[in-house]
């Protein structure tokens, strides 16, 4: 029996759409997943005629559906394409063929606005994840925005739909980072992680020395557009660090391209830009490829030397010039003004990329000198700095939380 679709219903648990193979499933049975190795105890079979209508037994070459009693509580249970037989057959029966687990490809942090909305925000994700059982959900917490979640998905669509759905049927105010792929981390003993959090990657120097090699996933694209704008197709292509497989042309005037391009690329809004350099006319298609060696570094925000967590992002070594001036530039505009001097930098490891200042509300402490009197201008104006100075040492930068969700919006 092959598991094709499932959804969750408040009364009965998980509802499996099924198809039966051989033999037949009646209320009353038990049976065994080949994925997970749970088992259940059949409630009621029947099949969708148009909705959903008992019957008293599925046989072999049916579609129907089947819930458990009791019944099947996480949607996270059901996995589509995974084979189920009655228990004590599983020696006999060979699961069906082409399984896969869905794997998250794409990877952002999502925290509540208001920090008193934490557990609205939770209860809101968990309803959704009933019928979506390809989202991977993790706790973390950021020091400028408080406790989160770390969400994996299928794809930018599937975090876009996700995302709408979570602020228009659940009202939540959130906070969104942009989107992230990850990477595999393979250390010098064999050892290979995939790393999905900047937090965890090794940027430290002593830590650097035990990695092999850093590996990013690249996808296979195939792109389908009128000949007309095969210039400016390649030449986006090969901005994003694209790689030419085949072209060829379907007619006389469309054009079938594939490249190999980084996913962390396709998920920087590649689409939108396609869209816009050929009218709208360009399609998109693209499967996983493989993972390749390439030199991704973490990319920081530093507001007076010290990192803002909720900001570091994993990309490629030739984008980090770019994106560290937009982001120096972006932050300044959200920051307000202190007391003392603010050093906004953008850093790699060591090495800083990009740096903003934001001057210091400053007491004009000469209004009341004469002009001649050199000497006394200069004493003033030393002791306002050695002032400014203490005051920087001791000094904490305080950025409100509005300043982050002002950066961080699309």
């Amino acid at each position: 029996m092959l598991l094709v679709d499932s959804w969750y219903d408040s009364y009965k648990g998980v509802i499996l759409l099924v198809r039966v193979f051989d033999g037949e499933v009646r209320a009353g049975q038990q049976l065994v997943s080949f994925v997970t190795g749970l088992k259940y105890y059949v409630g009621e079979v029947g099949i969708m005629y148009p909705t959903e209508t008992a019957q008293t037994v599925l046989r072999a070459g049916q579609v129907g559906y089947i819930y458990f009693n009791p019944g099947m509580k996480r949607s996270k249970e059901a996995k589509i394409g995974d084979t189920f037989t009655r228990v004590g057959s599983e020696k006999l029966v060979e699961p069906l063929p082409g399984f896969e687990e869905p794997k998250s490809m794409v990877f952002v942090a999502v925290y509540p606005v208001n920090a008193d909305h934490f557990e609205h925000l939770e209860d809101s994700i968990n309803q959704l994840i009933l019928n979506d059982r390809s989202i991977t959900v993790q706790k973390e917490s950021s020091e400028a925005l408080g406790a989160g979640f770390r969400m994996g998905f299928l794809g930018t669509l599937h975090c876009s739909v996700f995302e709408d759905r979570l602020r228009q049927e659940h009202g939540a105010s959130i906070i969104i980072t942009p989107p992230s792929v990850p990477v595999k981390v393979v250390w010098k003993d064999g050892a290979e992680d995939i790393i999905t959090n900047p937090a965890k990657f090794p940027d430290d120097d002593s830590v650097r020395l035990k990695v092999a090699e850093v590996q990013e996933p690249y996808v296979l694209v195939t792109l389908t557009f009128p000949e007309e704008y095969l210039g400016k197709v390649i030449e986006l292509c090969e901005a994003n660090r694209g790689e030419q497989i085949s072209i060829e042309y379907f007619t006389t005037t469309q054009v079938i391209m594939k490249y190999e391009l980084p996913l962390a690329h396709l998920v920087d809004d590649f689409f939108g830009k396609l869209k816009g350099g050929t009218k709208g006319y360009a399609s998109l298609d693209y499967e996983e490829s493989a993972w390749r060696a390439g030199n991704i570094v973490k990319l920081q925000l530093l507001v007076n030397k010290e990192p803002v967590d909720a900001v570091a992002r994993i990309m490629h070594l030739s984008q980090v010039n770019r994106q560290g001036r937009i982001w120096v530039t972006k932050f300044k505009e959200h920051v307000d003004r202190q007391l003392f001097e603010i050093i906004i930098q953008a850093a790699v490891g060591k090495k800083i990329i990009a740096r903003e200042t934001i001057k210091p509300y400053r007491k004009d402490v000469l209004a009341k000198l004469h002009a001649s009197d050199v000497s006394r201008r200069r004493k003033l104006l030393e002791k306002q700095k050695e002032g400014r100075k203490r005051l920087r040492a001791v000094g904490n930068v305080v950025i409100e939380h509005k300043a982050f969700q002002a950066f961080l919006a699309k």
